[in-house]
């Protein structure tokens, strides 16, 4: 009985590997929506299909993904969804011999399907690998490893996509495709490393379970009214972060903001938003084992909504700042609504961790509704989309907050 905690922290390392990997790929769609205006003239609305399309993957497959980690577990599921995100980087290097947005588009959709099955599998893993009482802390300290990858990630795709010539000059298209497929290149490798990786240690992730995975139905989620609003609050959260960093990139080469390159543009994207995250969760794993969960809920969503209300109403470059300062507040919304609603739902975790991660699809109409108030009122209004997410989250938390009073 002694080995087990040596045996669940030895699965947490591979597993924080794996939120690293999923945070470097879904941050190349800040940079390559980027890409896809220039290459292919887009409006905001159209390359903000970039990231809706993520959203769709996960409204569509997130279901059959929490089905597949009950029948076969989280490690077959892990290597299904590795083998998926390969498949995704090959079909977009299609885009060669079809240059179509749909063509980038439909490889996205595969790879983030990958994703999708090793997001349901290591968000519960990641909460059971330990006590109970300290599951908000390790789900935090293993999103502070995505934060890590979503700023490598931001950089990588800022240095090979947008740092390409053709789309400063915009005189290449086959170049900047050239440059699309090359980065999915590159990811694909990155994602067999990992692949291998956890081949070598299956032994421990196969060790490491999730309690009454096999057990419950998605009914038994969506029939739990706490379950039904951590999903809300998901789909809020994410929605809100995704669009931020979806148009800050373009915001911020603006010529009534910075004016800047938009290369430098995503530099100061995966420094300053990505990695106030990456602060902010290692900061929030820290203080999640002396403050309570809601009451840091509480404070980032209040703070995060309230720096989206004053870009609106600050001119020019402080307005920026504010946007910039959000990612820092983002850090720790994700893992405590997450935990949070594992914690007070009575439905089985598998279940709930699939309801979750399909509320994320339904976070599409927040950047869907952002790209439309920046291409018909202008894109610094746009970020009014994301302040009404953000208090919707502030009274979730406030609801979790009253209910902790009370029973306790």
């Amino acid at each position: 009985m002694t080995a087990r905690p040596a045996r669940s922290d030895a699965a947490f390392v591979p597993v924080t590997a794996l939120f690293f990997a999923w945070g470097f790929i879904c941050a190349n769609n800040d940079p390559l929506i980027a890409a896809m205006r220039a290459i292919f003239g887009l409006s905001y609305t159209e390359a903000l299909f970039t990231q809706i399309v993520s959203f769709i993957a996960f409204a569509t497959m997130s279901l059959p993904a929490a089905a597949l980690l009950a029948r076969i577990g989280a490690l077959r599921t892990i290597l299904v969804g590795f083998a998926t995100m390969i498949a995704g980087c090959l079909l977009i290097q299609l885009t060669t011999l079809v240059p179509q947005f749909g063509m980038v588009l439909a490889g996205l959709f595969v790879l983030v399907t990958g994703i999708v099955a090793l997001q349901v599998a290591t968000n519960p893993l990641a909460a059971a690998l330990g006590p109970n009482e300290h599951s908000h802390y390790r789900l935090t300290l293993a999103h502070s490893f995505n934060s890590l990858g979503m700023v490598c990630g931001v950089h990588f795709g800022a240095r090979v996509i947008l740092g390409q010539e053709g789309l400063r000059t915009g005189a290449s298209q086959a170049a900047g495709i050239a440059a699309v497929t090359h980065a999915f290149q590159i990811i694909a490798m990155l994602v067999l490393v990992l692949l291998l990786l956890v081949l070598l240690v299956r032994h421990r992730l196969t060790d490491a379970r999730i309690p009454d995975a096999g057990g419950g139905r998605i009914g038994d989620a969506l029939r739990s009214p706490w379950a039904m609003a951590g999903a809300g609050a998901i789909a809020l959260y994410v929605g809100a972060e995704v669009s931020i960093g979806s148009l800050l990139i373009l915001h911020l080469a603006s010529p009534g903001t910075l004016g800047l390159p938009l290369a430098d543009a995503g530099a100061y994207v995966a420094n300053l938003y990505w990695g106030g995250a990456l602060v902010g969760r290692f900061a929030g794993s820290w203080a999640l084992r002396f403050v309570p969960a809601t009451r840091l809920l509480l404070l980032a969503a209040a703070s995060a909504g309230t720096l989206c209300a004053a870009a609106l109403v600050l001119p020019g470059p402080a307005g920026a700042w504010c946007l910039l300062a959000v990612g820092l507040f983002n850090s720790v919304m994700f893992p405590t609504i997450f935990t949070l609603t594992l914690e007070r739902s009575d439905a089985p975790p598998a279940t709930v961790s699939g309801l979750l991660c399909l509320a994320i699809g339904a976070g599409a109409v927040v950047p869907l509704l952002a790209g439309q108030v920046a291409d018909h009122i202008g894109l610094a209004w746009a970020f009014v989309v994301p302040m009404f997410g953000y208090a919707a989250i502030l009274a979730f938390a406030a609801a979790l907050f009253r209910r902790r009073i009370v029973t306790g």
